[in-house]
């Protein structure tokens, strides 16, 4: 997030104006209710006073000097003092109702929008973001953002109800009015100085919910590291130290309002000692009547309450502020990747696709927007090669030679700096909105299952019948285990497939692919967990079936490691720090590239090795 979110603006209430602005702009009818209801609420409370002050010298008054009063007297004073509080309460009601309805509906409407901007962003702009800050941008600062709306209309209502109690008191007595009217300045006062305050208080406080979020959200992804490597004592300490510093700005946070509340809610209050004070002389004067003394006073009493409603709104404007600043860092982003409205299906039919890739140059962004490019660290240098339709390549190399960002780019995850990625003639670029999903199918390393079914996990909302996604699992050798699960395809998996193993996740992974019945499928390194027998026959599965009429036909790229595995390809691409430095059949290239010799070779020591001590460990047990 930029680093301007976590300073205080000198401007943070001007800035504050301008966001409740939006929030009316965007709901101007509710709003116009929210605030009709407010005004009736704050009309009603004037009229209180008046009634009261009418029922005083009209009722009570000449009851007290006559000793008697009539049924038709309290009949009508008990009906006004009914009827003001009736419409008050529909003003309560309807104020708090559209009120609360604009509030949530922005809440919703901003949640979406920053959800619908993940979407839309690169996968480059994600490297750079935590996923706890970016649950933080969605849900908490959503709330910080809007949540001035709830008081709003209340504090638009108690501008209007200080006109007409300034104009009804100003009515009743000049020189009342004059010593009561010193409470609101002084309010006004205050009310600076707490907002100084209190904004960069509540902005650091603000800023600390989002940073536990992010350690909070960390540390349960991680969980597994953390259980196994004994971290935690050290992620409890780091939590916690998060905790204590959010804890602490928000005792900042009550520390100051608990200075300012009470002083705000005595002022009036002061005011109504004052106003009954100086009534009091001008009433033994006989320049007021005791009615117009109970009214002036009793219109003070109420109008302590609601004048706190200003308070609450400026309360919330640092928070708010410091919200509207993340959320916007999110949709204002850059670095989209742009459609076409080229067709891939048009352009191939339903067989396997033909791939090309020219000349392409990557390298990730360590800060700011974009989706790759010269700028950043150089992972990708002028790599071409072209896989004709139905055919197999293997991607091999070191780590760190660019595989895995290669197969990014093969199913325009990001794009790249320079070149192109061509399926069928077509540039990637130029394809429409859900074409490049339509046709090709990536099967990455890190498996991920949701807390679904096996059919839930395989089809991801996808029609089709339970034959279909057999006939994947069948390709993707899942088709035992999960028969022999309790509920076959309808077995809950636990999140992220707890219950299920490395290689029985990876499967899944595949035949949740193999199910599109993709044009082109890339697998990075998608069977590491499985053993090289299943492997094998997975692999040969997707040879046999890639031209028949139950896949469709597919074009195959593979990131792989076992030699065995790779024998099966028709063409390897040997990657080398970035760079294709071989290309051909399994067999040329292990007499041609001593790069290559020596990298399957080592694996393939490394996979005997292991082999080795697995078969003495089972012959000591």
């Amino acid at each position: 997030m930029p680093p301007a979110s976590r300073r205080v603006s000198p401007h943070i209430l001007r800035e504050g104006m301008s966001v409740l602005w939006v929030a009316v702009r965007a709901e101007p009818r509710v709003f116009t209710l929210s605030v009709l209801a407010s005004a009736l609420y704050a009309a009603m409370t004037v009229a209180s006073a008046q009634v009261l002050g009418w029922a005083t010298q009209e009722v009570v008054l000449p009851a007290f000097e006559a000793g008697r009063t009539t049924a038709g007297t309290l009949a009508a004073a008990a009906a006004a003092i009914t009827g003001v509080a009736l419409l008050k309460a529909i003003g309560v009601a309807g104020r708090r109702f559209y009120a609360g309805l604009m509030q949530y509906r922005l809440q919703a409407e901003y949640r979406r929008s920053v959800t619908r901007q993940y979407l839309r962003l690169p996968l480059a702009w994600h490297h750079r973001h935590p996923a706890g800050q970016l649950l933080s941008n969605a849900n908490a600062d959503v709330e910080a953002v809007w949540a001035p709306i709830a008081p709003l209309p209340m504090a638009v209502g108690v501008v209007f109800m200080l006109l007409i109690a300034a104009v009804s008191i100003l009515f009743t007595d000049l020189v009342v009015a004059g010593v009561g009217f010193l409470v609101f300045p002084a309010i006004a006062l205050i009310n600076v100085v707490y907002q100084r305050r209190l904004s960069p208080v509540a902005t650091r406080a603000q800023q600390l919910r989002a940073e536990v979020s992010e350690v909070a959200h960390e540390s349960f992804e991680g969980g597994l590291v953390v259980k196994t490597l004994g971290r935690e004592a050290a992620e409890t300490a780091r939590f916690t130290e998060g905790a204590e510093a959010l804890r602490d700005a928000n005792v900042a946070v009550g520390r100051i309002r608990g200075l300012f509340d009470p002083v705000l809610e005595a002022l009036p209050n002061l005011g109504v000692l004052a106003v009954l004070l100086i009534g009091s002389v001008r009433l033994d004067s006989g320049a007021m009547s005791p009615g117009d003394l109970v009214n002036v006073a009793y219109l003070f009493t109420l109008l302590s309450w609601p004048i706190r409603a200003l308070g609450w709104v400026l309360g919330e404007v640092p928070r708010s502020v410091v919200g509207w600043r993340r959320v916007r860092g999110v949709l204002d982003a850059s670095g989209s990747l742009p459609y076409g409205d080229g067709s891939l299906n048009g352009s191939g039919g339903d067989g396997a696709t033909a791939l090309e890739v020219r000349e392409i140059r990557f390298g990730y962004e360590s800060a700011g927007d974009g989706d790759g490019g010269a700028g950043g660290r150089p992972v990708l240098h002028d790599v071409s090669f072209a896989a004709a339709p139905g055919r197999t390549i293997a991607l091999v190399g070191p780590t760190g030679s660019g595989k895995s960002t290669l197969t990014s780019l093969l199913v325009r995850l990001v794009d790249p700096a320079d070149g192109s990625v061509l399926l069928d003639g077509t540039d990637l670029r130029d394809v429409e909105r859900g074409g490049i999903a339509e046709t090709a199918a990536l099967v990455p390393q890190q498996t991920f299952l949701f807390d679904d079914t096996v059919r839930g996990n395989v089809t991801l909302g996808l029609d089709v019948p339970d034959e279909r996604v057999w006939e994947a699992l069948r390709l993707a050798q899942a088709e035992g285990f999960v028969a022999a699960l309790s509920g076959g395809l309808d077995t809950k998996v636990g999140e992220r497939g707890a219950t299920l193993s490395g290689g029985q996740r990876q499967r899944l992974a595949l035949a949740r692919a193999l199910v599109r019945r993709p044009r082109l499928l890339v697998l990075d390194d998608a069977t590491s967990s499985v053993d090289p027998q299943v492997e094998a026959r997975i692999l040969q599965n997707l040879r046999e079936a890639r031209t028949g009429e139950e896949a469709g036909g597919a074009t195959v790229v593979v990131v792989a490691y076992r030699k065995a595995t790779i024998a099966l390809a028709d063409e390897v691409v040997y990657l080398e720090h970035g760079r294709v430095t071989a290309r051909g059949p399994h067999a040329e290239l292990l007499e041609s590239s001593e790069g290559y010799r020596n990298l399957v070779n080592a694996y393939e020591r490394a996979e005997a090795e292991q082999e080795a001590l697995e078969g003495g460990e089972e012959a000591l047990a």
